[in-house]
């Protein structure tokens, strides 16, 4: 029942605000999700911890400033997301915009697959959507969301130009057989992980368990790594999806440290941005909640 009731109530959310003009649909969205930073103590808790962990020098103020930021973020996000279906070829362009497009068709070219290095980063919904309206399809890898009416309507909407879908139960043989085909595929990774599907490198200084799948996929495959990141840009009032120059991996010839040494430069990648962008990143996620043996919990 509490699904049902959860999803219904998506649903109306997404009907409102998808039926709405833009600029009305971001002006509701940032409402709502500023209505949730006010009542959500615990998302609050999180996020200035976590602004306090990664930036000790900036104030308090400060700190709450940027947070404020990131569910201005968010809101502008789901907006977008609530308007998808309204997204067409001929429109797209007047909400996101490429930036770094060579830097894809370069990997692509390589015919070995591409890998998009991401996160939870401004409009990350929109980078594989707009990709796909653009005629790219990729896959994206995904966690089912724990209620299975929001997960359905999460995957059609994610799926509506040609992308699809692999479960993180299914991510090795899902990723091994989009490389070999020469395909694309999404992945996230600036989530708290767990050993062995962690390992740890320094997130702003501190160790954070990071999923090291992507690194162990490219040294197999040779695949392109290509940061991806799809970034409010307020002078142009709409999104950029930019790529990066595929990145150049390490190899010494010891496996295990290869795979340590490449999750820690895909997560300096990560962590560049976040500093360029400190308001659009997804700080009410625990990202240093997993510890090193002997160290004590952060939150």
């Amino acid at each position: 029942m509490r699904q049902r009731l959860e999803y219904a109530l998506a649903w109306v959310i997404i009907k409102i605000l998808g039926g709405l003009p833009r600029s009305l649909s971001r002006a509701a969205a940032i409402a709502l999700s500023w209505t949730i930073y006010l009542i959500h103590v615990r998302l609050r808790h999180v996020g200035m911890r976590n602004l306090k962990l990664a930036f000790p020098e900036k104030t308090r103020r400060e700190r709450a400033r940027i947070l404020r930021g990131v569910f201005t973020s968010l809101g502008r996000q789901l907006a977008e997301v609530c308007l998808f279906p309204t997204y067409t070829l001929e429109n797209v362009g007047k909400v996101v915009v490429y930036d770094g497009f060579e830097n894809f068709e370069r990997a692509l070219a390589r015919g070995k697959g591409v890998l998009f290095l991401t996160a939870h980063l401004g409009g990350w919904e929109l980078s594989a959507f707009t990709h796909s309206l653009y005629g790219h399809p990729l896959h994206i890898v995904m966690r089912p969301l724990d209620n299975v009416y929001l997960d359905s309507l999460m995957r059609r909407y994610r799926t509506m130009h040609g992308n699809s879908t692999v479960d993180k139960d299914d991510f090795v043989r899902g990723l091994l057989s989009a490389m070999k085909a020469g395909e694309t595929v999404g992945i996230l990774m600036d989530t708290n992980m767990t050993p062995p599907q962690g390992v740890f490198t320094d997130f702003f200084g501190i160790p954070a368990c990071t999923a090291s799948g992507l690194a162990r996929i490219a040294l197999r495959t040779d695949a392109a790594v290509v940061p991806g990141f799809t970034v409010w840009d307020p002078g142009l009032r709409k999104y950029r999806l930019r790529f990066d120059p595929a990145l150049k991996l390490i190899r010494t010839g010891n496996d295990d440290a290869d795979v340590v040494a490449n999750t820690a430069l895909f997560t300096k990648v990560i962590e560049e941005y976040v500093r360029k962008y400190p308001d659009q990143w997804l700080w009410v996620h625990r990202r240093w909640k997993t510890r090193p043996a002997g160290e004590a919990a952060l939150y």
